[in-house]
């Protein structure tokens, strides 16, 4: 039987790991569970991702691009007359206001870098993307520690279930900026 080309194969495996993880965990990750959900050979999974971690470095990187293109795509970053902590509130209120199930299975993707060392470089590019964004309107101390403060308000709203505060969010975000300095506003 000659081989079948199917260009988006790997990406519907990804998509899979994606999905699997988002309803198992994960735990119920295997090439086995991820072949079933992508409806693609077992060998398939194994032929485009040598080992798990592979995939779901993959994963973890496809998940990160949402946030940080959102960032990227404002401009207000560039605006020396924006709000940073205004612009930042609104784009974790934009973040929260999606799926949450989506934001749950992007964090356990990102915290599962400290169990699996393969995973640590995709968890820094994520933190160094948005440091890269922040730093021309302040310092690059002080747009680490924006990343590190919403990564912090997240992380406290997923795991309390507790509703996202816009206002409570830009105050701390604007506390913040004004003791690192703000080099726009």
């Amino acid at each position: 039987m000659p081989r079948r080309y199917d260009p988006e194969r790997r990406q519907r495996i990804i998509d899979a790991a994606i999905r699997v993880v988002g309803a198992k965990g994960i735990a119920g990750l295997s090439h086995r569970s991820v072949a079933a959900e992508a409806d693609v050979p077992l060998g398939s999974t194994t032929y485009h991702f040598r080992t798990l971690d592979e995939l779901l470095v993959a994963a973890l990187r496809q998940s990160n691009e949402g946030f940080a293109k959102v960032m990227a795509a404002g401009g207000a970053f560039e605006d020396p007359d924006a709000d940073i902590a205004a612009e930042l509130a609104r784009l974790l209120g934009e973040w929260f206001a999606g799926e949450r199930a989506g934001l749950e299975l992007e964090y356990e993707l990102y915290l599962a870098a400290l169990r699996r060392p393969a995973l640590r470089p995709v968890a820094a590019e994520w933190c160094q993307g948005l440091t890269e964004v922040l730093t021309p309107r302040t310092d690059p101390v002080t747009a680490r520690a924006l990343v590190a403060l919403m990564d912090g308000i997240s992380l406290e709203v997923l795991l309390t279930g507790g509703e996202y505060d816009e206002a409570y969010a830009r105050d701390v975000l604007s506390r913040l900026l004004a003791y690192g300095g703000d080099r726009g506003a």
